[in-house]
């Protein structure tokens, strides 16, 4: 038996199948370009930076690169990068992988997020963690030394208002 509107003398439930089909189709075509989105920016990352996919999910990746680092992306508005080493102190490829992947997150320059990451990483050895300006964005460093031994962990995310 279908139901009739009272007002207008129209059926229920073809309306409200109609109306949840549209919204389901709609939400799809969010995910789904969210999803392209986030696509793009970690086939772009892993363009920019010769690392390798590990995982991912609709809104975050880790990827592998070389000489023990580590890479984690967080799609999103803003998206943000982070820089993993295991070692007791990061050479200057650690940094130039942290300036081109986050270059490519927020848009910053490079350089000026590499530098950023230095300053901040030379006082987390002292604070333990510790962050410094890059323009608009924001870079964090930590460093620990757990029982997998000493490492370093960096992030950049862009700070301006979206």
């Amino acid at each position: 038996m279908v139901q009739l509107d009272r007002a207008s003398g129209a059926p229920i439930l073809p309306v409200m199948r109609l109306i949840i089909l549209t919204a389901a189709v709609l939400s799809l075509s969010v995910l789904s370009a969210r999803a392209d989105s986030c696509g793009d920016l970690i086939d772009s990352v892993v363009a920019e930076t010769k690392a390798t996919l590990v995982n991912r999910t609709i809104d975050f990746a880790e990827m592998s690169a070389t000489d023990g680092m580590t890479l984690t992306l967080a799609c999103g508005d803003p998206s943000a990068v982070g820089v993993q080493f295991k070692g007791e102190t990061p050479g200057d490829a650690y940094y130039g992988l942290f300036g081109r992947a986050g270059r490519i997150a927020t848009g910053i320059g490079a350089d000026l997020i590499e530098a950023a990451a230095r300053r901040a990483r030379e006082q987390a050895v002292v604070t333990r963690h510790s962050h410094a300006d890059a323009a608009t964005a924001l870079v964090t460093c930590s460093v620990m030394n757990g029982s997998r031994g000493p490492m370093t962990g960096c992030a950049v995310v862009d700070k301006r208002d979206r």
